[in-house]
């Protein structure tokens, strides 16, 4: 389960923060180019913390907060979670000095799940924006999927989130994320709250992940 930062064609207009001019398209069929990812990102909401949910028991299992993350093990478990299962690519975009910036700074929170030990799921969580906190990054790997650890995961960052004097928590995913990822966030809690096509560049001919990655979404070269 992930969320992931896309590009969108929205802007922020100028009646408030809140608000975005968009473009909107009409009904129709639409021809993606050669080369290009094409995904449907939701974009889900929570107004109110809201109860967590009964999590499993798992041996070996943990959470900690990682403050001034190194990006270099940063960008190890990113890839690990993310970019080879499901094309994360936004933050392997950024050279060094960039993420550092981002990952240094106090209103970003950075937490790794562990399992036995090992660091094998990411829960980033970004107040940057006053009064609101996005879910940025919310992911394991293999080694953590199937076990529930992602219901620990989600209550760990409901609870970390709503700590601080937040008004919303937000979250987006998209169609090459995990199958399971947006119904996931509606049971803790997320209501969709609008949705849009996203369409960059395929990250697998850019060379910024592997050819092999997200199996699940064909290449168009």
């Amino acid at each position: 389960m992930s969320a992931r930062a896309p590009k969108t064609m929205w802007k922020p207009c100028s009646a408030r923060p809140d608000c975005w001019d968009r473009m909107m398209l009409g009904v129709g069929e639409y021809e993606i180019p050669k080369g290009k990812l094409s995904v449907v990102v939701t974009y889900l909401e929570m107004t109110a913390p809201q109860p967590v949910r009964a999590a499993p028991a798992i041996k070996g299992f943990s959470m900690r907060r990682v403050t001034n993350p190194d990006v270099a093990w940063y960008r190890d478990l990113f890839r690990r979670v993310g970019a080879l299962e499901w094309l994360w690519h936004s933050r392997l975009d950024l050279d060094d000095a960039e993420l550092d910036a981002i990952l240094t700074d106090p209103a970003v929170h950075v937490y790794a799940a562990q399992l036995d030990g090992q660091d094998e799921g990411i829960v980033e969580l970004d107040f940057r924006t006053q009064g609101l906190c996005e879910l940025a990054f919310f992911g394991t790997t293999r080694s953590l999927m199937g076990k529930g650890a992602g219901r620990a995961m989600m209550n760990h960052a409901i609870t970390a989130a709503w700590a601080e004097p937040i008004r919303l928590l937000h979250v987006h995913t998209c169609t090459a994320d995990h199958p399971a990822a947006l119904a996931f966030y509606q049971r803790s809690g997320f209501v969709p709250v609008r949705q849009t096509i996203d369409i960059e560049e395929d990250p697998r001919l850019t060379g910024m992940v592997p050819r092999d990655s997200g199996p699940h979404v064909p290449i168009f070269d």
